[in-house]
Protein backbone atom coordinates (compact mmCIF):
# COMPACT_ATOMS: atom_id res chain seq x y z
CA UNK A 1 0.00 0.00 0.00
CA UNK A 2 1.30 3.40 -0.95
CA UNK A 3 0.96 6.04 1.81
CA UNK A 4 -0.11 8.77 -0.61
CA UNK A 5 -2.86 6.58 -2.02
CA UNK A 6 -4.08 5.61 1.44
CA UNK A 7 -4.05 9.25 2.56
CA UNK A 8 -6.13 10.34 -0.42
CA UNK A 9 -8.59 7.51 0.04
CA UNK A 10 -9.03 8.15 3.76
CA UNK A 11 -9.58 11.84 3.05
CA UNK A 12 -12.50 10.91 0.85
CA UNK A 13 -13.90 8.59 3.51
CA UNK A 14 -14.28 11.51 5.94
CA UNK A 15 -16.90 13.02 3.63
CA UNK A 16 -18.75 9.78 2.80
CA UNK A 17 -22.48 10.00 2.08
CA UNK A 18 -25.09 8.48 4.39
CA UNK A 19 -26.64 5.37 2.86
CA UNK A 20 -29.89 3.97 4.25
CA UNK A 21 -29.45 6.06 7.38
CA UNK A 22 -26.53 3.99 8.60
CA UNK A 23 -23.33 5.87 7.77
CA UNK A 24 -22.85 9.31 9.27
CA UNK A 25 -20.92 12.17 7.71
CA UNK A 26 -18.66 13.69 10.30
CA UNK A 27 -15.47 15.67 10.58
CA UNK A 28 -14.04 18.58 8.66
CA UNK A 29 -14.76 16.96 5.27
CA UNK A 30 -18.53 17.20 5.74
CA UNK A 31 -19.85 20.27 3.93
CA UNK A 32 -23.37 21.79 3.85
CA UNK A 33 -23.70 20.54 0.28
CA UNK A 34 -22.82 16.97 1.23
CA UNK A 35 -25.20 17.20 4.20
CA UNK A 36 -28.03 18.11 1.81
CA UNK A 37 -27.20 15.09 -0.33
CA UNK A 38 -27.08 12.90 2.77
CA UNK A 39 -30.55 13.99 3.80
CA UNK A 40 -31.93 13.23 0.35
CA UNK A 41 -30.29 9.81 0.18
CA UNK A 42 -31.41 8.89 3.69
CA UNK A 43 -34.98 9.95 3.03
CA UNK A 44 -35.09 7.92 -0.16
CA UNK A 45 -33.68 4.89 1.62
CA UNK A 46 -36.29 4.96 4.40
CA UNK A 47 -39.13 5.85 2.04
CA UNK A 48 -38.43 2.96 -0.30
CA UNK A 49 -38.53 5.22 -3.36
CA UNK A 50 -36.47 2.85 -5.49
CA UNK A 51 -38.04 -0.57 -5.97
CA UNK A 52 -38.99 -2.45 -9.13
CA UNK A 53 -40.33 0.52 -11.06
CA UNK A 54 -38.50 3.42 -12.66
CA UNK A 55 -36.10 5.08 -10.25
CA UNK A 56 -37.25 8.34 -8.66
CA UNK A 57 -34.81 11.17 -7.94
CA UNK A 58 -34.56 14.96 -8.21
CA UNK A 59 -34.39 16.53 -11.66
CA UNK A 60 -31.03 16.54 -13.38
CA UNK A 61 -29.78 19.05 -15.94
CA UNK A 62 -27.51 17.59 -18.60
CA UNK A 63 -23.98 19.08 -18.56
CA UNK A 64 -22.83 21.26 -21.44
CA UNK A 65 -19.56 19.36 -21.79
CA UNK A 66 -18.34 15.79 -21.56
CA UNK A 67 -17.61 14.85 -17.97
CA UNK A 68 -14.74 12.48 -17.38
CA UNK A 69 -12.04 11.55 -14.89
CA UNK A 70 -9.86 14.49 -13.83
CA UNK A 71 -12.39 17.27 -14.43
CA UNK A 72 -13.89 19.47 -11.74
CA UNK A 73 -16.68 21.99 -11.47
CA UNK A 74 -20.30 22.55 -10.50
CA UNK A 75 -21.48 20.19 -13.24
CA UNK A 76 -19.38 17.39 -11.72
CA UNK A 77 -20.91 18.13 -8.33
CA UNK A 78 -24.40 17.95 -9.85
CA UNK A 79 -23.46 14.59 -11.38
CA UNK A 80 -22.28 13.30 -8.00
CA UNK A 81 -25.49 14.43 -6.32
CA UNK A 82 -27.59 12.77 -9.02
CA UNK A 83 -25.72 9.48 -8.73
CA UNK A 84 -26.04 9.53 -4.94
CA UNK A 85 -29.80 10.16 -5.19
CA UNK A 86 -30.04 7.08 -7.42
CA UNK A 87 -28.16 5.00 -4.78
CA UNK A 88 -24.83 4.88 -6.57
CA UNK A 89 -21.82 5.99 -4.54
CA UNK A 90 -19.62 8.69 -6.14
CA UNK A 91 -17.79 9.70 -2.97
CA UNK A 92 -18.11 13.20 -1.57
CA UNK A 93 -20.12 15.69 -3.64
CA UNK A 94 -17.06 17.92 -3.95
CA UNK A 95 -17.14 18.66 -7.68
CA UNK A 96 -14.02 16.59 -8.41
CA UNK A 97 -14.29 13.68 -10.83
CA UNK A 98 -12.01 11.12 -9.24
CA UNK A 99 -11.91 7.35 -8.85
CA UNK A 100 -15.07 6.94 -6.77
CA UNK A 101 -17.11 9.05 -9.15
CA UNK A 102 -15.68 7.02 -12.03
CA UNK A 103 -16.72 3.75 -10.35
CA UNK A 104 -20.23 5.13 -9.79
CA UNK A 105 -20.54 6.19 -13.44
CA UNK A 106 -19.37 2.72 -14.50
CA UNK A 107 -22.04 1.13 -12.29
CA UNK A 108 -24.74 3.44 -13.63
CA UNK A 109 -23.80 2.73 -17.24
CA UNK A 110 -23.69 -1.00 -16.50
CA UNK A 111 -27.20 -1.00 -15.03
CA UNK A 112 -28.58 1.15 -17.86
CA UNK A 113 -27.07 -1.11 -20.53
CA UNK A 114 -24.92 1.66 -21.98
CA UNK A 115 -21.38 1.65 -23.28
CA UNK A 116 -19.27 1.54 -20.12
CA UNK A 117 -16.53 4.13 -20.59
CA UNK A 118 -16.88 6.29 -17.47
CA UNK A 119 -17.65 9.36 -19.59
CA UNK A 120 -20.87 11.31 -19.14
CA UNK A 121 -21.83 12.34 -22.64
CA UNK A 122 -25.28 13.00 -24.18
CA UNK A 123 -26.45 9.36 -23.97
CA UNK A 124 -25.46 8.86 -20.34
CA UNK A 125 -26.82 12.31 -19.44
CA UNK A 126 -30.22 11.40 -20.92
CA UNK A 127 -30.19 8.17 -18.96
CA UNK A 128 -29.44 10.14 -15.79
CA UNK A 129 -32.51 12.24 -16.51
CA UNK A 130 -34.72 9.20 -17.13
CA UNK A 131 -33.03 6.23 -15.43
CA UNK A 132 -34.32 2.70 -15.17
CA UNK A 133 -34.12 0.91 -11.83
CA UNK A 134 -32.07 -2.25 -11.48
CA UNK A 135 -34.20 -5.30 -12.44
CA UNK A 136 -33.97 -7.48 -9.33
CA UNK A 137 -33.68 -11.19 -10.02
CA UNK A 138 -34.56 -12.32 -6.48
CA UNK A 139 -37.31 -9.91 -5.44
CA UNK A 140 -38.76 -12.52 -3.06
CA UNK A 141 -35.33 -13.49 -1.71
CA UNK A 142 -35.49 -11.33 1.41
CA UNK A 143 -36.16 -7.71 2.24
CA UNK A 144 -32.50 -7.46 3.21
CA UNK A 145 -30.29 -9.14 0.64
CA UNK A 146 -27.35 -8.69 -1.70
CA UNK A 147 -27.52 -9.44 -5.41
CA UNK A 148 -24.29 -9.72 -7.39
CA UNK A 149 -24.63 -9.70 -11.17
CA UNK A 150 -21.40 -11.00 -12.68
CA UNK A 151 -22.45 -10.23 -16.24
CA UNK A 152 -23.50 -6.64 -15.52
CA UNK A 153 -20.62 -6.29 -12.99
CA UNK A 154 -22.66 -4.71 -10.23
CA UNK A 155 -23.60 -5.42 -6.63
CA UNK A 156 -26.98 -4.28 -5.31
CA UNK A 157 -27.85 -4.08 -1.60
CA UNK A 158 -31.52 -4.18 -0.59
CA UNK A 159 -32.75 -2.99 2.79
CA UNK A 160 -36.44 -3.14 3.74
CA UNK A 161 -37.09 -4.28 0.18
CA UNK A 162 -35.63 -1.12 -1.37
CA UNK A 163 -32.31 -0.46 -3.07
CA UNK A 164 -29.80 0.99 -0.61
CA UNK A 165 -26.63 0.79 -2.71
CA UNK A 166 -25.50 -0.05 -6.24
CA UNK A 167 -21.77 -0.57 -6.76
CA UNK A 168 -19.46 -1.59 -9.56
CA UNK A 169 -17.55 -4.79 -8.81
CA UNK A 170 -14.57 -6.71 -10.11
CA UNK A 171 -15.06 -10.47 -9.70
CA UNK A 172 -13.15 -13.60 -10.72
CA UNK A 173 -10.99 -13.07 -13.79
CA UNK A 174 -11.11 -16.65 -15.09
CA UNK A 175 -7.32 -16.98 -15.26
CA UNK A 176 -5.28 -19.87 -13.86
CA UNK A 177 -3.11 -19.33 -10.78
CA UNK A 178 -1.38 -21.31 -8.00
CA UNK A 179 -0.78 -24.71 -9.56
CA UNK A 180 -3.88 -24.86 -11.72
CA UNK A 181 -6.54 -23.11 -9.63
CA UNK A 182 -8.92 -21.02 -11.72
CA UNK A 183 -10.08 -17.54 -10.70
CA UNK A 184 -13.85 -18.08 -10.69
CA UNK A 185 -16.49 -16.40 -8.56
CA UNK A 186 -19.01 -19.08 -7.50
CA UNK A 187 -22.64 -18.53 -8.42
CA UNK A 188 -25.65 -19.51 -6.32
CA UNK A 189 -27.43 -18.64 -3.09
CA UNK A 190 -25.21 -17.97 -0.08
CA UNK A 191 -25.43 -16.12 3.23
CA UNK A 192 -23.03 -13.77 4.95
CA UNK A 193 -21.04 -15.67 7.57
CA UNK A 194 -18.62 -13.28 9.27
CA UNK A 195 -17.24 -9.76 8.98
CA UNK A 196 -13.47 -9.41 9.26
CA UNK A 197 -12.35 -5.77 9.62
CA UNK A 198 -9.16 -4.27 8.25
CA UNK A 199 -6.67 -5.97 5.97
CA UNK A 200 -6.54 -9.77 6.19
CA UNK A 201 -4.80 -12.51 4.22
CA UNK A 202 -6.71 -15.62 3.13
CA UNK A 203 -5.95 -18.36 0.58
CA UNK A 204 -7.31 -16.19 -2.24
CA UNK A 205 -5.19 -13.16 -1.33
CA UNK A 206 -5.26 -9.98 0.73
CA UNK A 207 -8.54 -8.13 1.24
CA UNK A 208 -10.04 -5.25 3.20
CA UNK A 209 -13.13 -5.10 5.46
CA UNK A 210 -14.30 -8.48 4.27
CA UNK A 211 -17.85 -9.81 4.52
CA UNK A 212 -17.40 -13.52 3.92
CA UNK A 213 -20.05 -15.74 2.37
CA UNK A 214 -18.19 -19.05 1.83
CA UNK A 215 -15.94 -20.30 4.61
CA UNK A 216 -12.94 -18.08 5.17
CA UNK A 217 -12.02 -17.67 1.52
CA UNK A 218 -14.77 -16.04 -0.53
CA UNK A 219 -15.90 -12.56 0.42
CA UNK A 220 -17.24 -9.23 -0.68
CA UNK A 221 -14.34 -6.96 0.19
CA UNK A 222 -12.61 -3.70 -0.56
CA UNK A 223 -9.50 -3.02 -2.60
CA UNK A 224 -7.56 0.18 -3.19
CA UNK A 225 -9.36 2.36 -5.69
CA UNK A 226 -7.51 5.14 -7.50
CA UNK A 227 -6.61 6.60 -10.88
CA UNK A 228 -8.40 6.64 -14.24
CA UNK A 229 -8.53 2.84 -14.42
CA UNK A 230 -9.99 2.17 -10.97
CA UNK A 231 -6.81 0.85 -9.35
CA UNK A 232 -7.45 -2.62 -7.89
CA UNK A 233 -11.17 -2.45 -8.73
CA UNK A 234 -10.91 -1.97 -12.50
CA UNK A 235 -13.60 -2.28 -15.13
CA UNK A 236 -12.55 -5.83 -15.93
CA UNK A 237 -12.96 -8.89 -13.65
CA UNK A 238 -9.51 -9.50 -12.14
CA UNK A 239 -9.99 -11.08 -8.69
CA UNK A 240 -9.07 -14.63 -7.68
CA UNK A 241 -12.77 -15.28 -7.07
CA UNK A 242 -13.95 -12.81 -4.44
CA UNK A 243 -16.23 -9.87 -5.17
CA UNK A 244 -14.15 -6.68 -5.06
CA UNK A 245 -15.81 -3.37 -4.25
CA UNK A 246 -14.25 0.11 -4.14
CA UNK A 247 -12.26 0.87 -0.99
CA UNK A 248 -14.49 3.75 0.05
CA UNK A 249 -17.62 1.60 -0.20
CA UNK A 250 -15.90 -1.11 1.83
CA UNK A 251 -15.69 1.42 4.65
CA UNK A 252 -19.44 1.09 5.25
CA UNK A 253 -20.72 -1.89 3.24
CA UNK A 254 -20.63 -4.16 6.29
CA UNK A 255 -23.02 -1.79 8.11
CA UNK A 256 -25.68 -2.24 5.40
CA UNK A 257 -26.00 -6.02 5.89
CA UNK A 258 -26.43 -8.31 8.86
CA UNK A 259 -23.65 -10.77 9.52
CA UNK A 260 -24.25 -13.62 9.74
CA UNK A 261 -27.37 -14.42 7.80
CA UNK A 262 -27.97 -11.92 4.98
CA UNK A 263 -28.81 -13.73 1.71
CA UNK A 264 -26.25 -13.22 -1.06
CA UNK A 265 -27.34 -14.15 -4.58
CA UNK A 266 -24.58 -14.37 -7.18
CA UNK A 267 -25.50 -14.93 -10.81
Amino acid sequence: MKPKIISAVLGSVAAALTLAGVVAVTGPGASPASATTVAAVTAAGHGGAVRQARAAAPAYTAPKRLLRYGLSGSDVKALQQRLAALKYYPGAADGKFRAYTLEAVWAFQEVQGLTVDGVVGPVTARALQHPSAYPARHASGGRMRVEVNLRTRVLVVYRAGAVALISHISAGGGYVYDHGARAITPTGHFRTTVYMPGWITVPLGTMYNSVLFIGTSYAIHGELTYGPNGGDVPLEPVSHGCVRIPYDIAQFFHTLVKTPGTPVYIY
